[in-house]
This record gives C-alpha cells, structure tokens and sequence, in this order.
C-alpha cells in the first residue's frame, strides 16, 4: 500500500509496502506526481512485472561514465581516444541526470546541442555510441533491468561522406621521395596490408610470421584480432627492416616493435611529407583507402576475403573505403584482367 507525506515545503515522499517486495521509497516535488508513480510501482507489483529501479535512480550518467571507463574501456583498442570522448560527456549537463531519468528527448536535446556547436554528425554518433553502450552495459551486466536505452529511440546524425581521396599518378613517389627512410617503409607497407596508422605504430616482431606470410594485429580498432596476408612486397619491405635491425645489435636489442614512431610522430611525419612533395589534402589515412581500393582492382579475392583482411566489420563500411577508378572498369569492360601495377 502507498503512502504519500508532505516533506517540507516542496517535496512528497511516496512509501510503498508490498510483501515480496523492499520498502520501495521515492521523492518528488508535487503531490500529483508522487500519486502517478504511485500507481505505475503497484501495477507493476499486481502484474508481477516490477523491477527495482532504485540503482538506476540513485546512479548519475556520471558516476556511470566513471564506471564505464573503469570496467569497459580498458579492454578496447583506442583507449585514450574514448577516455577522451568519456570524460567530455561528463561535463555536459546531462551527465548530472539519473540514468532512470534520462529519456529520448534529453539524447535528442544533447544532439541538437552540439550541432549547435558546430560539430560533425560523426563525432557525435561517436558519442551516442558510447552513450547506448553505456546503457546497453547497466541493463544487461549492472543490475540495472528497468532501465531503457534512450540512445535507440533518437534520430541520429547523418553519416557525413566519405573521403574520396587517392594517390594520383606520380603521387606516390613524390610522397616516398619527401618521406624519411623508417617513414618510406611504413607508407609502403600500408598501401600493402591496408593496415591502419595504429595498428603499423603497434605492430611488433612476435606477430610477424614471414614464413607462413602472415602477420597478427592484436591491437585493432574495434578490438577484435586479425591476421593478415602479407604480400610478396610486405614480406620484402619487413626482411629490409629486418637486415638493418641486424646491422645494429644494440637496436636489435631494444626493437620488440617494427617502427620507432608512435601514432602521433607517424601523422606529424606524413604532414611535414605531403608539404614538401606539395600534395594537397593527402591524409595518412588516406593510404588504408587506396590500399582497399586496390586490393579490388588489382586483386582477384572477393569482398569477404578482402574483408579479413582489412578489418571492417561490415560490408557496409569495406565500400565506403573503395573508390575504384571509371577507367580500371572499363578496361575491365573490355576484357583485361586485373593485374598489380607496378610503381
């Protein structure tokens, strides 16, 4: 039975008491609607259906980001970058709110908010991401049952589109010429593998098989493990760097990994590049596009296989990366075969 009491001048305390059930308590600043909470809670007991949302109310969005980047986000790829994003979300005002109370209109108001901002649409499904993950994460591993995902019931942003941009003819060498040797190599060997600027920074010796032409990439993206076929000019390019390591036994010593450039040296060394080879709008990433693009034309492997091995977890996505050239598909067209071009 509820029983609802007057709490100062602003505030009325529901108390309800059901065998079976804990002393189910909650707050709020009008009589009216202490009474329709009231009457959802006891429904939901005559139907045998209630669940305790006391966790999810008494539980800010940030306290549960707190969380989320204690328990969850150690075990992805891209730690730093979503430690990042996390603690952003924390300084936004609906992070303040109980997760019970946070609904569709206040995901679509945070939305409109940082378009406001100016903010590009796949920032932000970023963000929603993170948020629904968050959600997703109480209901199913916290306890936290009554709650609902608001995150599923918003519009989100459109997907802008994606780059375009490939090595034009001449590009590549330009771009080779004005590049460091260590640099020369890791361009080289992400237009063979499609192989993402992390995961080149990562790689290491260990997971490197040349005599099965295989190497293994523990630290991906969404973090999920891939091996990768090398190439005849990936395993050529790693037994170089391999022979040189060798001249030097004290790098010898110290080199576990591939390449000495972290994620950030690799960008800034691919900028100081394009500069002075004078290539416009040429990103790293860039190259992980051309190689996928590749590996279609010039390739006989099918979108599954092609798949394996740059990663992407759907279909989808393995197309957005393939800008393929009008004039490869017409010699296609025409009866030529796809054969590797030589640089």
């Amino acid at each position: 039975m509820a029983s609802i009491r007057k709490r100062g001048a602003y505030q009325w305390e529901v108390r309800i008491r059901r065998k079976g059930y804990p002393l189910t308590c909650k707050t709020f600043e009008t009589r009216v609607d202490a009474e329709s909470w009231a009457r959802e809670i006891e429904t939901e007991m005559d139907r045998g259906v209630y669940v305790s949302r006391s966790e999810a109310e008494n539980t800010t969005l940030a306290e549960a980001l707190d969380r989320y980047m204690k328990e969850h986000t150690p075990k992805l790829a891209n730690t730093q970058h979503i430690n990042y994003a996390v603690l952003a979300l924390k300084r936004r005002s609906l992070a303040s709110k109980s997760l019970a109370t946070l609904r569709g209109k206040d995901i679509a108001d945070y939305i409109k908010e940082r378009e406001a901002e100016g903010v590009k649409g796949s920032t932000i499904r970023s963000d929603l991401a993170i948020l629904s993950k968050l959600f997703n994460l109480a209901i199913q591993d916290w306890g936290m049952e009554s709650l609902q995902n608001p995150v599923e019931k918003v519009s989100k942003p459109k997907v802008p589109k994606g780059r375009e941009r490939r090595l034009e003819e001449g590009e590549e060498i330009r771009l080779l010429a004005s590049c460091g040797t260590e640099m020369q190599d890791i361009v080289k060997l992400a237009l063979e593998t499609a192989m993402r600027r992390e995961e080149l920074a990562t790689l290491v010796w260990d997971n490197i098989d040349l005599d099965r032409r295989t190497a293994t990439l523990y630290q991906t993206k969404n973090g999920e493990t891939r091996s990768i076929p090398l190439s005849p000019k990936a395993i050529q390019i790693l037994k170089n760097i391999k022979e040189e390591t060798r001249n030097n036994k004290e790098q010898e010593e110290q080199k576990r990994q591939v390449f000495t450039k972290s994620t950030k040296s690799i960008s800034q060394a691919m900028v100081k590049a394009c500069k002075q080879a004078k290539l416009e709008n040429l990103h790293f990433h860039d190259l992980r596009h051309e190689a996928t693009s590749r590996l279609f034309e010039n390739t006989d492997l099918d979108m599954m296989e092609i798949r394996s091995i740059t990663g992407h977890k759907t279909l989808q996505m393995l197309v957005r990366y393939s800008h393929l050239r009008m004039n490869r598909l017409a010699d296609r067209l025409a009866g030529a075969k796809r054969i590797s071009k030589e640089n």
